[in-house]
């Protein structure tokens, strides 16, 4: 039932939202900044609605530790699709998310998505890629966060794959602080019960962030597991429920 109902809920947005995106679009004519902050809060209210509606609940920690006077590059595993409902909710500053190349061809949302500036990455094409790298740092430098799942694709397992390490050079090019980002229990919303969607608790703990400059040698050439590593850790302390 609960899908059904999101289902409808999405059908409605898309047809409510076309006066929406023509406005934003205007107002992004006179005003850029602007546009960006309310098609930002267009978006999480239109996420947050399905999270609602699926009875998905969002326990949000450690927001505290995101520097509020420069862009992050923010790095989290990846469990289901409500991680991106997750993070884009409970994030406190503009951020680009970085999805799929497929998302670009989807109506509605590959609209909102690009006013947001999110950047559509294919990992199979190296020179485009590149390119979509060299985009994201340049949005940074502009004052925008980025949100990263260095692993490409969610694991269906209970172990992370491996993060790529070219999901870091947003960071490593600009200098800007990364922010660990661990998500527990995203994938008891939907994946675990396909089609349907459940009523699950999901936790999103944002560690204290890092510099890459600052690590060993070792740890710089290897950043991506590093950053795994860290949030491993965490991981299993909101599963002994040591993080709350």
């Amino acid at each position: 039932m609960r899908s059904v109902l999101i289902l409808f809920f999405l059908v409605l947005y898309s047809i409510v939202s076309l006066p929406l995106y023509l406005y934003v679009y205007l107002l992004g004519k006179i005003n850029p900044a602007k546009k960006r902050i309310i098609a930002q809060k267009i978006v999480v209210g239109a996420f947050k609605c399905v999270m609602a509606i699926g009875g998905v609940k969002v326990h949000a920690i450690g927001l505290e530790n995101i520097p509020d006077d420069q862009p992050v590059l923010y790095v989290a595993n990846h469990r289901g699709f409500f991680d991106i409902l997750a993070g884009y909710s409970t994030v406190p500053n503009p951020t680009c998310f970085v999805s799929k190349k497929e998302l670009r061809k989807v109506p509605c949302i590959n609209h909102w998505m690009k006013f947001l500036k999110c950047l559509f990455l294919d990992r199979s094409d190296i020179k485009a890629g590149m390119k979509t790298i060299l985009k994201g740092i340049e949005q940074m430098k502009d004052g925008y966060s980025i949100f990263i799942m260095p692993e490409g694709s969610r694991s269906k397992t209970k172990e992370m794959l491996p993060f790529h390490d070219a999901s870091f050079k947003f960071a490593q090019k600009t200098g800007y602080p990364v922010v660990p980002v661990a998500i527990m229990n995203s994938d008891e919303a939907f994946e675990k019960h396909l089609p349907w969607v459940k009523p699950a608790k999901v936790t999103i703990y944002y560690d204290k962030p890092f510099y890459i400059k600052d690590l060993d040698k070792e740890d710089q050439k290897h950043v991506g597991q590093y950053a795994r590593n860290i949030i491993k850790e965490n991981l299993d302390k909101i599963s002994e429920g040591v993080l709350e």
